[in-house]
């Protein structure tokens, strides 16, 4: 039985392909469009999802959608009424979209996959709660999903259990966790469901003289985790900003200009607000553990990739265990969506062992050939060399890495997902203190804040962090272990905000944030055995189990997809070398290299 999952037109549109119960193929529609976070419909995610089943639209038993969309308008004209006279810019902004296609969802799909059979949709909580029980390990777990928001629902709590899926309470808009941390993204002068990571990265540099405020003037917290907030002080309701004028009022000022330079006062902000939502969140696990008495919890939702967050929720929260859904945010409820369908709607049986999730690693994207490579690579009047031996491959990969390069690494399928788990990814020596100002700066041209993530051998983990279990998805953080601090001593110790960036913490100081966090990625010999080899073999040269990982692509730009995405990112950043299939490119040996796409201002903005 072959089931697709679709989500589009908010945001991250993508496409799942289940068959028989298990996830064959998903990707996201900006891999492929090359436009970041692209919410249309995913026609080249759904092609590919088909082909990699070796399967047609017409083959398809069930397409299945993340959402209701007259559900969400029946929301959007409530919210309108009710603020009316105020909103009108934003309603004739918005209301044009629905009427010409995002009510027209069914007609679109049908059109687009020339499909004839039936169609279903879920609820968006559903989805989300889907995509966070269902790939989990666990046969039975509670699950919480938080997000911006959905239909009516922003966040929602329940039990799964075998096959079943049962949403037991919601959060509704405008009370929405995802949209509080999205209103003082925007503030601080980043891209909403964008800027989020850098409201994260950023916390550490600040101190929480905000946080009295928040809970005084946003929000009115209660035991549970359920909370409301004051709505004069926002503007996402009926408007074209996150905002409102009383909001900028409290905080000192209009919101930062993006790309202005960063303050102290943005960096507390970023801490008060970072605190807060880690407190909301031990409140709800803390009440559903209560509630459901279960021992294991699953989490999706836009709000599931704050790893820091997440962190917190395993080492003080009630549960034995948590997993998080990879692909948490929107893209995942494909997967979700047409799970939802397998297990619910045609009451499929369910197996899982309690240790090993379905995601298969998130790599359910496309994949391509040594014959797919050579030839973009003769193209571009390439200079390469073949290595064809793998074991090989990865040696002179770690002794490039050994030897202070960064390696661009390109391989087998695509991550799903917002994460580069070591298929589509840049590395680098986590050893070297200039690392992370170097791949910032000159690499990813973001900014000089934020930190890097470590991949590190699985059965090392504990040496290097204070975790004592897995974290292949690069979904938590941890602390370095104390044997590898670095004691911080003399004038150091009185640096305030950005000027805490350059002080060396630890012995791998390019993966170490400033409070001695790392948001990890534990990587095993049967998920990932090749990346799991190049690891291996650079722990034998240098004694050190941790490499740098961060995603391939430069700021503002999705992840690499094809092998000309890549080779394109190499030869536009001071990435040292390519290692792309059975082929190893130095930047040294490359011709001139030009083309057309003025890249540079397209990805200018993140």
């Amino acid at each position: 039985m072959k089931i697709l999952g679709i989500s589009c037109f908010y945001h991250d549109s993508a496409a799942c392909l289940v068959v028989d119960g298990e996830i064959v193929a998903a990707a996201q529609e900006e891999r492929f469009t090359r436009v970041r976070h692209d919410d249309n419909f995913p026609q080249n995610a759904i092609d590919f999802c088909l082909e990699r089943g070796g399967t047609t639209s017409r083959d398809l038993d069930l397409v299945v959608f993340y959402d209701k969309p007259f559900l969400k308008l029946e929301r959007l004209l409530e919210s309108y009424l009710a603020f009316a006279p105020s909103g009108f810019r934003s309603f004739i902004t918005a209301i044009p979209i629905w009427l010409k296609k995002k009510l027209w969802t069914e007609q679109l799909i049908r059109k687009n996959l020339d499909y004839k059979e039936k169609i279903l949709f879920t609820q968006h909580h559903q989805a989300h709660a889907a995509s966070a029980f269902y790939p989990s390990p666990y046969q039975e777990a509670a699950f919480l999903t938080v997000d911006g928001v959905g239909e009516w629902a922003t966040a929602s709590f329940g039990v799964g259990s075998g096959n079943k899926l049962e949403i037991k309470a919601e959060l509704k808009f405008p009370s929405s966790l995802g949209l509080l941390y999205s209103a003082f993204t925007y503030y601080l002068g980043f891209k909403v469901n964008s800027g989020e990571y850098k409201v994260m990265g950023l916390a550490p540099y600040g101190m929480p003289k905000y946080k009295n405020l928040i809970y005084e003037k946003l929000i009115d917290l209660r035991n549970d985790g359920s909370f409301a907030l004051h709505s004069e002080y926002f503007n996402y309701t009926v408007g074209l900003t996150m905002t409102s004028d009383k909001f900028n009022q409290l905080f000192g000022g209009l919101p930062r200009k993006p790309e202005s330079k960063l303050t102290q006062k943005e960096m507390d902000i970023a801490r008060s607000i970072q605190e807060v939502t880690e407190e909301i969140m031990l409140k709800m696990v803390n009440h559903i553990h209560k509630v459901t008495g279960h021992k294991f919890l699953c989490l999706s939702g836009g709000v599931a990739l704050n790893c820091v967050a997440n962190g917190k929720i395993l080492r003080e929260g009630p549960f034995d265990d948590i997993w998080i859904q990879p692909a948490a945010g929107d893209a995942g409820s494909a997967a979700g969506a047409a799970l939802y369908a397998w297990y619910t709607y045609t009451d499929h049986h369910r197996i899982v062992d309690g240790v090993t999730d379905s995601m298969k690693g998130t790599f359910l994207g496309p994949e391509y050939s040594d014959i797919d490579i050579g030839v973009m690579l003769e193209k571009y009047g390439a200079r390469y060399e073949k290595i064809q031996d793998s074991n090989e491959l990865t040696m002179k990969t770690a002794e490039l890495l050994a030897h202070g390069n960064v390696v661009g690494w390109f391989q087998g399928r695509m991550e799903f997902g917002p994460r580069a788990l070591g298929n589509r990814s840049i590395l680098g020596d986590a050893r070297d203190p200039k690392m992370q100002s170097r791949m910032n700066l000159k690499i990813k041209f973001r900014e000089s804040f934020r930190p890097f993530a470590p991949s590190v051998l699985a059965e090392c983990v504990s040496e290097y962090f204070e975790i004592g279990r897995q974290s292949p998805y690069m979904l938590l953080t941890a602390d370095i272990s104390k044997n590898h601090r670095r004691q911080i001593t003399g004038y150091e110790q009185k640096l305030w905000g950005i000027d805490k960036l350059n002080v060396i913490r630890s012995d791998i100081p390019a993966v170490t944030h400033i409070d001695y966090s790392a948001r990890l990625q534990t990587v095993d010999p049967i998920t990932n055995p090749l990346y799991h080899q190049l690891i291996s073999d650079f722990y034998k040269l240098t004694q050190c189990p941790v490499i740098v990982n961060t995603s391939f692509n430069v700021r503002g730009e999705p992840i690499v997809c094809t092998p000309e995405d890549g080779f394109k990112c190499f030869m536009r950043t001071d990435i040292d070398y390519l290692v792309i299939g059975h082929f190893v490119l130095s930047k040294k040996d490359q011709p001139a290299f030009s083309d057309n796409e003025d890249w540079q201002k397209k990805y200018a903005l993140d």
